[in-house]
């Protein structure tokens, strides 16, 4: 930023200073509460005490902005804390409201113009602040950067509180919504509780109606396992008398077997005695049939052996008979093939000559010369007729 000219400087600090002093007028015109005397007592020495470190010393300029700042910080805390304490007290009741209606007004009332007069207290004493230093630093080394800073940092902070505000309605926003959800759930549960209810008082009717039915179910379920026991042993007496009976029976069966066993087995001796009689018997037969058999098979198996040399002999003959049959037979049949053989050579030798004979007549060799010169010295007519009765 460029600087002023002294001229200009001692204009703007004349100009600054004349501000403060409308707002130190200012802060002693407002009227104020107990509370706020307090703090305006506390300002006032604060301003005293700034003013006089300004003229003193130099360098402190910018820590004094920054204190400056917190307490106005602290102030606009202060009253936000407030100012959600009296939102967060707890409701009365409609009757409650209707009776301190009027005392609550008023305390309200005095309670938002004492915060209001507090605000602006601490707004005039952190412009006055600001000023002076700008006063100073101007008077110094002829710039207003402080001025332009505090603008900035106010504006910084009016957004952040803008920001706070825009957050707490989304966050009031969202808490209807949850309490709103909060209702449903609620409602939801006071009827699923009172279904459960119904359910409950369904299911105990239930469980009587159960209770009851088994109850006689019970007894006749009783009543009826007697009578069955009872049916069931007058069964058994019955089914005794006749096994008794049974056994009885069975008891004049068994003598009677034993005795009958005891005859049949007498019986079955004597048999037994006769068959071994005769087993003797067949096999003092059996013995001497095969021996005789024995006797009877070497005299077959001589006489076959016999007849085996006589068959061998008889089959040696036969083989030689055979074989000079075959031989005989293959000399005729060689002895027929050639005499065939002799035939057919004599055959095709005469027509062998007889081709070679005619040869020789038609081209007139060997002997036949002369003929051809008997033929040409005939005349045509002679040739023609003996063409003719050749053909």
């Amino acid at each position: 930023m460029e600087k002023v000219t002294h001229l200009e400087a001692l204009l703007f600090s004349a100009v600054l200073e004349h501000c403060v002093d409308q707002l130190a007028i200012l802060g002693y015109i407002m009227p104020v509460s107990q509370e706020g005397e307090t703090d305006l007592s506390h300002t006032g020495t604060q301003e005293m005490k700034e003013m006089m470190e300004t003229q003193k010393e130099v360098d402190i300029n910018d820590p004094e902005l920054v204190s400056a700042r917190q307490e106005s910080g602290e102030t606009v805390t202060s009253m936000a804390l407030k100012h959600t304490k009296l939102k967060q007290l707890p409701g009365k009741t409609e009757d409650q409201k209707s009776t301190h209606h009027l005392s609550k007004r008023d305390r309200k009332h005095s309670t938002l113009s004492a915060e209001k007069l507090r605000k602006i207290q601490a707004d005039r004493q952190y412009a006055s602040d600001v000023i002076t230093v700008t006063m100073t630093k101007m008077q110094e080394s002829g710039i207003f950067n402080n001025l332009t800073e505090a603008n900035e940092s106010e504006k910084a902070k009016k957004s952040k509180f803008y920001d706070i505000l825009i957050r707490e309605e989304e966050g009031k926003k969202e808490i209807k919504s949850l309490q709103k959800q909060l209702q449903d759930i609620k409602k939801q549960t006071e009827k699923d509780l009172q279904n459960r209810d119904k359910i409950i008082d369904h299911l105990k009717e239930k469980l009587q109606e159960e209770t009851a039915k088994l109850n006689t179910e019970s007894s006749y379920m009783k009543k009826n396992t007697d009578l069955q026991v009872h049916q069931t042993q007058k069964k058994c007496s019955n089914e005794e008398n006749v096994l008794d009976k049974e056994i009885q029976e069975l008891k004049s069966k068994t003598e009677e077997e034993i005795q009958i066993h005891m005859e049949t087995e007498n019986f079955l001796r004597q048999q037994y005695q006769k068959v071994e009689e005769k087993l003797e018997y067949w096999m003092d037969k059996y013995e001497n049939d095969t021996n005789a058999k024995d006797e009877e098979l070497d005299a077959l198996k001589a006489l076959k052996a016999e007849n085996l040399e006589t068959m061998q002999k008889f089959a040696k003959e036969c083989l030689t008979f055979e074989e000079t049959i075959i031989t005989d037979r293959s000399e005729k049949e060689t002895k027929r093939k050639q005499r065939e053989q002799d035939v057919l050579e004599q055959r095709s030798i005469l027509k062998l000559q007889a081709w070679w004979k005619g040869m020789m007549v038609r081209r007139f060799l060997g002997p036949y010369k002369a003929l051809e010169k008997l033929l040409k010295q005939q005349p045509p007519t002679q040739k023609d007729s003996g063409k003719e009765e050749s053909g």
